[in-house]
């Protein structure tokens, strides 16, 4: 994940506008929201990224922890959202000190694919005791083997298409094919899970979980999973 994070810590090219890079931040802000049950709750996004909209979320919760691996990520999160008394910015060495069974909602969005399945798997864990006993955690945006990057294509640009940046969106890919994140991608890959291989992996690690019916994210072509501790 090392690559990923330092990829991620740069001035990367991933958003190929700016109402490209909101409109995702915000779209995964109200997914998220759906699925916090109480305002009294205490939520925690792993590997939050930017997480431009997290003010949003933080208005449905008790408490926001952005937990973000990456330094120079994590040190503009504090900037951002250092108004916010709700919000918190941690490491994800910071999470795994954290109270056990402390949170009601845990969110990892669109990162088991730069994730190793032993890094996976050490991250589940961390969730796992940081969850309360009716806790639940949210798996979201992850990679099926058998759909590859053009379907990551048609759904940017349908997304572009029905929000009004498909332009923009079509000199992005260009830009992306030349880019340090499509080399990156092709030298270290994407991790993929068919559908029946998370669930087993999440019960491997003592959730119960199921494939909820729509994706957090424009991308319908990835799946999110819901689980919860099966021995509460």
């Amino acid at each position: 994940m090392d690559e990923w994070i330092d990829y991620y810590d740069s001035t990367h090219t991933i958003y190929v506008s700016k109402l490209h890079r909101d409109l995702h931040f915000q779209i995964i802000a109200r997914d998220i929201i759906a699925y916090i049950s109480s305002p009294d709750a205490v939520v925690l996004d792993y590997a939050c990224g930017e997480a431009l909209s997290a003010g949003q979320v933080a208005d449905a919760c008790a408490t926001l922890y952005l937990a973000e691996p990456a330094p120079g990520v994590r040190g503009r999160l504090i900037a951002r959202f250092a108004p916010n008394t709700k919000i918190r910015v941690r490491s994800l060495e910071e999470v795994q000190q954290m109270a056990e069974g402390s949170v009601d909602l845990v969110v990892m969005n669109s990162v088991a694919q730069y994730m190793t399945p032993e890094e996976l798997d050490a991250a589940f864990a961390v969730i796992r005791r940081l969850l309360k006993p009716s806790g639940r955690f949210v798996l979201g945006d992850v990679l099926r083997p058998e759909v590859g990057m053009g379907r990551d294509v048609l759904a940017l640009l349908d997304f572009s298409a029905r929000h009004g940046f498909l332009r923009d969106a079509l000199l992005g890919l260009i830009s992306t094919a030349l880019s340090d994140y499509r080399q990156l991608r092709t030298r270290i890959g994407l991790e993929r899970y068919g559908e029946e291989e998370m669930l087993k992996k999440l019960a491997a690690a003592g959730f119960k979980a199921s494939r909820a019916p729509r994706n957090i994210g424009h991308n319908p072509w990835r799946m999110t999973f819901v689980a919860h501790d099966a021995y509460p």
